[in-house]
Parts: structure tokens; C-alpha cells; sequence
């Protein structure tokens, strides 16, 4: 009476519970495994500590410290980053120098151009040469606001986020789709549900697995600049943040099918390989082009609008006010284009290649079946 009842109930199912059986199943294997929470967490302690660092070394101002003669020291006192040691002569300012008490010193000198002369082991401090160096004044007819440095670090975290997360939430579900083949599994499964509905099923488990990594690292990066005192950045980052959440979601969606579909080509996991390199190209060609180009207008533009790009490039342009306030909008619009495209033949590839065994698909084969 068990046996007779059990394929009727599995026909039953609608697609929606059968979508949302296989996640909460994606979910329980994932949350249930100690490898998964053990670097969840050592990535999220990373994560705090790195920001709290970051906030210390800079409240934590570094001083040079430095000989000098009378009228040399009269000149420097009141300059910060120099800690002056008053020396009455030459001699005991190579002493100095030569014990390694003073990273170089400054003493008053006739017969030099400037009247004072830098003295140091094998190499002056380039913050004193600076400050005792004569510049023209200089004046920018189009000074760029966006600073360099807060680029970088931008198109790091963002880029870094995007690429990691995909690629450790993306290529366990080919790996899966590869076992459920290679132990017939995949034949006991589409006998009880379709191949699109728990094709569906697996991308939305690790969807969510995905988002809530990144929900926790913004959590964790808050708390981290509010103890370390870097409130000032909250103040700028919160909107893109939240476009990069939002950008991030389909983004991963879009690579989640095409993972699924690598991994429905082949039979064995010695395969997998080579059918997932395209895709983990996708997700590293982004971080890269950002690092490489941050700087770059034209191409931080065109980076906003490509589907597996914008996640990192339209948070950056939106930050430093680079992007009107319709940019994010069509940007998105054309991710939901893609997503569509990439789902349809993502879910083609994966129905056409379950349940064929042996030598890998060919990619026009799975496509034309």
C-alpha cells in the first residue's frame, strides 16, 4: 500500500513545492556541513578584523623620526609626521644617524643652495624630501574627485565578494549535477519531479546561501567600521551596497544555471573541469577589469552594463557619482534580459544532457536534443 501511494504523491507536487523541496534540500546539505560553517566563519572573522586594522592604522597617525640643528629644527617644528631630536652639529647628527637613533637629519649648511643639507644612512625619507622640496604652485581645471586609493580598495571588496561567492556557492552545484549522474541518483529524481523544476530548485537553494554570506559580511563590515570608528564611510557606501546586493542576486542566478548546465554535459567528476572553465572565467574576468581599469572611465562604464560585470562596476560608478540616477536602472533591465536568455538555454543544456551517459555532450548536441 506504501509502494502504490508514494509515486502519487511525488506526481502531486506543484512546481513550486517541488522548486522549494529541492532548495530547502540544498540548504540542509550545505548548513549541516562543518567544512561550510567552519570557513563561513573564519571568512567572516577575516573580514572584521581586516576592517578593524584598517580603522587602527589609520587613527594610529607615524612619525619619522629626525636630527636637526637649531634653525633647521626652528623650520620643521609644528609639521606633523617628524619627531625632532635637536642636535648642536654635524658630528652628532651622523652619530645619530649612524646608530640608527634618527632615520636622517638636517643640518644648517653655508655652501648649499638652500642653506640645509638632508644626511642619512643609504636612503632619505621621501616624506622629508618632500617637505623641504620647492614646488610650482599647480592648479587643476578638472581635478577628478574620485580618489585612487578608495577606488582601489572598492574595486577589491566588491570584485573580490562577487568572484569568491560565485565561484564557491556555483561549481558545488556542478559537482552535484555530476555525482547525481555518475550514481543514477538523477534517474530516481526526474522520475519524481522535472529536469527545469529542480534545475530551479538548486540555483534557488544556493541563491539563498549566497545572499545570506553576503547580508552577513555587510553586517559584520558594519559593526567593524562602527568599532573601529570609520562611520564617515557608511555615510557614502550605504546605496551602492545595496545596488551591489541587488546586482549580485540576478548576477548569481544568471552563473548558477550556467554552472548547472557545465555540469549536466559530463558524466564523471574527472570532467567537470573543463566544462565549468568558461563559466569561472565570467566570474574572474570582472574582478580583474575592474583592478586593471578602476581608473578608467570609458571602461568602468561599459563594465556597468555588462551582465556579469555590472554586480562590480555599477557600485563603484554610483559611489564616486559617476552614474545618473537611471544608469543603475537600465543596467538592471538588461541583467534581467540576460538572465532570461542565459536561464532558457541554461535550462535546455541541463534537461537534454541529465540523463546521457558516457562521453561529454557535445554543446550543439545537448542543444539541438
Amino acid at each position: 500500500m506504501t509502494l502504490s501511494t508514494a509515486p502519487a504523491r511525488a506526481t502531486s507536487l506543484s512546481p513550486a513545492q517541488g522548486i522549494w523541496l529541492v532548495a530547502e534540500r540544498e540548504l540542509s546539505t550545505k548548513l549541516r556541513s562543518k567544512a561550510y560553517l567552519i570557513s563561513t566563519g573564519v571568512l567572516l572573522l577575516i573580514a572584521l578584523a581586516g576592517i578593524i586594522w584598517a580603522g587602527i592604522a589609520s587613527a594610529t597617525p607615524s612619525s619619522t623620526p629626525i636630527a636637526a640643528t637649531s634653525s633647521a629644527a626652528a623650520t620643521l617644528q609644528g609639521v606633523d609626521g617628524f619627531e625632532i631630536t635637536d642636535v648642536a652639529d654635524r658630528a652628532e647628527a651622523e652619530r645619530l644617524v649612524t646608530a640608527g637613533e634618527v632615520d636622517a637629519a638636517v643640518i644648517d649648511d653655508a655652501a648649499s643652495p638652500t642653506g640645509t643639507v638632508i644626511i642619512a644612512d643609504k636612503e632619505a625619507p621621501q616624506s622629508l624630501l618632500m617637505l623641504l622640496s620647492e614646488s610650482p604652485t599647480v592648479e587643476l581645471l578638472n581635478p577628478d574627485a574620485a580618489g585612487g586609493g578608495m577606488r582601489y580598495i572598492l574595486g577589491i571588496a566588491f570584485g573580490l565578494v562577487f568572484m569568491m561567492a560565485a565561484i564557491s556557492f556555483g561549481s558545488p552545484i556542478a559537482t552535484s549535477v555530476v555525482e547525481e549522474k555518475q550514481t543514477r541518483v538523477i534517474e530516481i529524481l526526474l522520475s519524481a519531479i522535472p529536469a527545469r523544476v529542480l534545475l530551479a530548485g538548486k540555483v534557488l537553494g544556493n541563491t539563498l546561501l549566497a545572499m545570506s554570506q553576503i547580508l552577513l559580511l555587510v553586517v559584520v563590515g558594519t559593526i567593524g567600521l562602527i568599532v573601529s570608528g570609520q562611520t564617515a564611510i557608511l555615510q557614502g557606501i550605504g546605496g551602492p551596497v545595496a545596488w551591489f546586493a541587488v546586482f549580485f542576486f540576478f548576477g548569481f542566478i544568471l552563473l548558477a544555471a550556467m554552472f548547472a548546465a557545465a555540469g549536466s554535459l559530463v558524466s564523471r567528476q574527472e570532467d567537470v573541469g573543463t566544462t565549468m572553465m568558461p563559466v569561472t572565467y565570467l566570474t574572474m574576468i570582472p574582478y580583474f577589469l575592474v583592478i586593471f581599469f578602476g581608473d578608467n572611465p570609458v571602461v568602468m562604464t561599459v563594465l556597468s552594463y555588462v551582465p556579469f560585470s555590472a554586480p562590480v562596476g555599477m557600485p563603484i560608478r554610483l559611489f564616486f557619482n559617476e552614474a545618473a540616477w537611471w544608469e543603475p536602472l537600465a543596467s538592471l533591465a538588461l541583467m534581467l534580459v540576460a538572465c532570461a536568455v542565459v536561464i532558457t538555454i541554461g535550462a535546455k543544456i541541463y534537461e537534454n544532457s541529465l540523463l546521457k551517459m558516457g562521453a561529454r555532450v557535445k554543446l550543439g548536441e545537448a542543444l539541438r536534443r
